[in-house]
């Protein structure tokens, strides 16, 4: 659409002055991953920089742009690599034409990965590979002396298809355990387990330039695959079964997660009670967490037609009978988020469900519960229609797994782009087909649907292999992507066939190792061959104190019993503006200004005049960030003291810096502790007065901000206990304006009862 409104020549010229008039700077990130469509916005957006005369004189604008050919491999969303370049030599000679120089440096240097695996990587793309990532890849690493590794198992042969299946009970889509998937999950598995439990990672202070190791934990792991294959699912599986921490995928498809399918279940049975089928899958989840022999025996010896009916003449399971007859009874009134959420919540459903599947399926839940919130904003919601739309809509979560959680990370290399971890295991580099997925081939401007291989006609061959060409170019720039995500371990392994040349990235990564310095090494059954970078200490124990074989006697001790005492609020900060839209004097800087005028107000009334100049020194050398006081905060400081309207907050009978502590039944009974800047208390009244040195000064009551109407509410409160048989006042001086502002007590005490309300 911008493009478009960009071509259109009755709007295009004024549109693009329009803009050219704002844009001083204009900055590309990730532009190896952008399309010749945006190029063409970015082209538009950026032709008045370098020609003509823009709509500002005297501005000199430029264009940065980021990119890194290596790293092209989003061609599904239309990214180019030529296209850069294409646009590198449109900006070199525009800006030529106008007398101007662009600036394109290269940085060779990478501030991750050590120097074993930047050397493994420069050997793999030092050859025929070059031309697939834009030419020879030549890395300096910025951490020279970091200690590094590179792995390359053996390749794990292909299972016999014709084996026989080990027991027909399982289904026809798992795998067997013989399956060179299956064994090459378990093998990373067992590895994972064993390099935490033996194994150590350097790390590196970049303050010091020291190298520490430090014990490996899952949170060190990424594992990388092409796509989401069966070697996907099995790698997350064997990893929970090891007993390891594991985040899950990365992408989910919303209704083929077995949470979802769970409580879609129950909602089927809502819906239809006749459906035993979904009543009996309800069952047997984690909802109700029934055995196979309880529905065996409830459903099998039955004689009713459906099983809803055989279940509520038994009494051996009320705790389910009680859930199912409340949803039942809500089922027509309430709308499917409500109902959704009575199950998750009410019948502890979230609780059940993540006891069992993990806290992956969290995800999961929490998108069915934003797909029951977006149903119900396009009509009126009702169960039935929100199921079948349920499964009309291709839900994709793409959940963000957090590198600090110390789980092991496993998700495609598309999804890695802009990650790093300090080990990284390939696992997918079997031999892939290079075959074009497209179904529309394109020559010149002509689009051709494409036939079958065998009928596929000459014109269209050399089509059909410049596709190919693009793609293989693409998966070589992937492998470049996984192996650059490694910071000190890369293990490289696989199951299936290798090939020969560049069949596959097992291939690819085994004749490199030929090029490099490699030693053979062993880690349980496995023996591989290594390529190594500086000294890596031998295997720690990672024991921690918990397992620790020492048994520790903890002594018994009698101490006086502490009693509880919540923490105490600061009536400053009981939440609401404390300043107007304008205010100048914010952040570090305004407090300090705040700290040292509140200071000289404290000790500055009642001095001489000569000795002003002193008092001011000592305070000033008394605090650190004496720079935020500026001669204007004097001034105003001076105006404050010298005013004789405000003479009798300063009487030398009055009180200075005033601590106070109450429990105020205002605030639910909690304790604020805080400091009046003025207490002045006759025989009748007592008059809290607070200091504030805001720029924007309000002109009333209504608009000062709601933060110090609630400070000086809890102060007012906290008075009338103390001076129960006086009249309590509140007041704010401006010290910008040397103006005293009285506050009525109903608008201060309405404002601490703000701070319950939610």
């Amino acid at each position: 659409k911008a493009l478009a409104l960009f071509q259109d020549p009755k709007v295009a010229q004024w549109v693009l002055y329009r803009i050219d008039g704002g844009i001083d700077h204009l900055l590309v990130d990730e532009a190896q991953d952008t399309s010749p469509t945006q190029w063409a916005v970015i082209r538009a957006l950026t032709e008045e920089f370098a020609t003509g005369e823009s709509a500002r004189q005297n501005i000199r604008r430029t264009i940065f742009v980021v990119g890194d050919k290596k790293q092209s491999i989003y061609s599904f969303q239309g990214a180019d690599p030529k296209e850069f370049d294409r646009m590198q030599t449109h900006f070199n000679q525009a800006l030529d034409a106008s007398n101007d120089k662009l600036v394109a440096p290269a940085l060779q240097h990478s501030f991750r990965s050590s120097p074993a695996i930047l050397r493994f990587v420069d050997h793999v793309f030092g050859g025929d590979l070059g031309p697939a990532i834009g030419g020879s890849a030549t890395h300096i690493a910025f951490n020279s002396d970091l200690p590094g590794r590179v792995d390359v198992w053996p390749l794990l042969e292909p299972s016999d298809q014709n084996e026989e299946k080990d027991d027909w009970f399982n289904p026809v889509d798992q795998l067997q355990d013989t399956h060179h998937d299956v064994r090459l999950a378990e093998d990373i598995a067992a590895q994972i387990k064993q390099m935490i439990a033996e194994n150590s990672l350097p790390e590196k202070n970049h303050a010091t330039g020291e190298i520490t190791f430090r014990p490996i934990s899952a949170g060190d792991f990424l594992i990388l695959v092409q796509r989401r294959s069966d070697l996907f699912a099995e790698i997350i599986r064997a990893c929970k079964s090891a007993g390891l921490s594991v985040a899950g995928a990365d992408r989910l498809q919303l209704t083929a997660e077995l949470a979802v399918k769970d409580i879609c279940a129950v909602l089927n049975f809502l819906a239809l009670p006749e459906d035993s089928l979904s009543l009996a899958a309800a069952l047997r989840s984690p909802l109700f967490g029934w055995s196979e022999q309880d529905l065996y025996k409830v459903a099998y010896h039955r004689t009713q037609d459906h099983l809803w009916q055989a279940l509520r003449g038994n009494t051996d399971h009320p705790k389910t009978l009680s859930i199912l007859n409340d949803l039942r009874s809500k089922s027509d009134f309430l709308r499917p988020y409500d109902l959704i959420e009575r199950l998750l919540v009410r019948h502890s459903g979230r609780t059940n469900l993540l006891a069992r599947l993990g806290m992956e399926a969290a995800d999961a839940i929490d998108a069915l519960l934003a797909q029951a919130l977006k149903y119900e904003s396009t009509g009126v919601p009702s169960l039935t229609g929100f199921l079948c739309w349920l499964e009309t809509e291709t839900t994709e979560i793409k959940r963000q797994i957090d590198s600090q959680s110390d789980e092991i990370r496993v998700m495609t290399v598309h999804g890695s782009k802009g990650l790093e971890a300090p080990i990284v295991i390939l696992p997918d580099t079997a031999i892939r087909r290079n075959t074009v997925q497209d179904d529309l081939l394109t020559t010149g401007d002509v689009v051709h649907l494409k036939p079958p291989k065998s009928k596929l006609p000459p014109a269209l061959n050399a089509t059909v292999e410049e596709v190919k060409n693009l793609q293989e170019a693409e998966r070589m720039r992937l492998l470049y992507v996984a192996m650059t995500r490694a910071e000190s371990w890369l293990i490289v392994c696989g199951a299936g066939k290798s090939g020969a040349g560049t069949d596959s990235w097992y291939s690819i990564c085994e004749r490199t190792m030929t090029h490099v310095d490699q030693i053979s090494a062993r880690s349980g059954p496995i023996d591989f061959v290594r390529s190594q970078h500086g000294k890596w200490l031998p295997a720690q124990s990672t024991k921690t104190h918990a397992e620790s074989d020492e048994t520790v006697v903890v002594p018994t001790f009698t101490a006086p019993e502490i009693l509880s005492v919540e923490s105490s609020l600061s009536p400053s900060d009981l939440g609401g503006a404390k300043a107007l839209t304008g205010e100048v004097h914010t952040g570090d800087q305004g407090l300090a200004r705040g700290r040292i005028i509140h200071t000289l107000l404290e000790h500055l009334p009642g001095m001489p005049i000569s000795a002003r100049a002193s008092v001011l020194e000592r305070v000033t050398n008394s605090h650190d960030d004496a720079e935020a006081l500026t001669e204007d905060a004097i001034a105003s400081v001076y105006s404050v003291i010298d005013d004789p309207n405000l003479a009798w907050i300063f009487d030398a009978t009055t009180l200075a810096e005033v601590p106070i502590s109450a429990e105020l039944s205002e605030l639910e009974g909690r304790r604020i502790n805080g400091i009046i800047d003025r207490l002045i208390v006759t025989e009748d009244t007592v008059t809290a007065v607070d200091f504030k040195s805001n720029a924007v000064v309000p002109t009333s009551v209504a608009e000062t901000p709601d933060g110090l109407l609630r400070q000086m509410g809890a102060y007012a409160a906290a008075l009338k206990q103390i001076y129960p048989d006086h009249k309590v006042q509140t007041a704010l001086l401006w010290t910008e304006t040397a103006e005293i502002m009285m506050l009525p007590d109903k608008v201060v005490s309405d404002a601490l009862a703000r701070v319950n309300t939610p």
